[in-house]
């Protein structure tokens, strides 16, 4: 394991009761096709692009469209963004290690957590050639998304498990911000920010190879793994 940056005082102790994954950025390689489809929206709307771009990761889409266009019908205008990224689906892949950290998290409890819906995510997965978990908690499942604890909450009340015993995998700050929020231990990765950005993680690793390592050392072994052990 190369390159593990160790931030928030080397974070709390983490048992690894069960597993959470962000979608976008950390389980499929999809940031060309999420921001392609936002920079059209905004450009039909007028809005700057760049300034739409810098918040749309990890947030539910009709929560960024009420930032910038509170007089448009949100769910309406999430269906839109929704339909222009599912028009390059065939470019989707898993993110290198992705696909080992998902056969890693299967031992056990997991669940991808989203803030896009429930119908594109699992299409997502599926042009990824990745499994659809029993659990998983998507825009359409929340009151308010990331950086709100509620996301991460819900999928652990589902998972039957204690927030402070699951491990959650973020590739954005508002990811991060969440899990944390909800007691939970965070490995960011730096597929989509740089690591500054990230600085409320627990750790921050390179890569999904990276966190496959970590996980496979502490998933399913019974005692308490600190997360900055080696």
């Amino acid at each position: 394991m190369t390159s593990v940056q160790v931030t928030a005082g080397g974070g709390p102790a983490a048992r690894v009761s069960a597993i959470m994954f962000d979608l976008d950025g950390v389980l499929v390689d999809s940031l060309r096709i999420v921001e392609r489809a936002w920079r059209r929206w905004a450009d039909e709307h007028g809005l700057p692009a760049d300034a739409v771009l810098g918040v749309v990761h990890g947030r539910i889409a009709r929560e960024v469209i009420g930032m910038f266009a509170p007089h448009l019908d949100a769910a309406e205008q999430a269906q839109l963004v929704g339909g222009y990224e599912t028009q390059h689906g065939a470019e989707l892949a898993a993110v290198p290690g992705a696909r080992e950290c998902v056969g890693i998290a299967s031992r056990g409890r997991w669940a991808v957590v989203t803030s896009g819906a429930r119908a594109l995510a699992t299409a997502r997965l599926a042009a990824a050639g990745l499994p659809v978990p029993e659990t998983l908690v998507a825009a359409e499942d929340v009151t308010t998304g990331k950086p709100a604890p509620e996301p991460y909450l819900r999928a652990a009340a589902a998972l039957g498990v204690a927030a402070a015993d699951c491990v959650v995998i973020e590739d954005a700050p508002m990811g991060v911000l969440a899990a944390k929020r909800a007691g939970m231990t965070v490995l960011a990765v730096t597929t989509t920010h740089p690591a500054a950005a990230l600085g409320q993680a627990d750790l921050v690793f390179p890569g999904m190879l990276d966190v496959g390592g970590w996980l496979d050392a502490r998933a399913g072994d019974g005692p308490t793994a600190r997360p900055g052990s080696p």
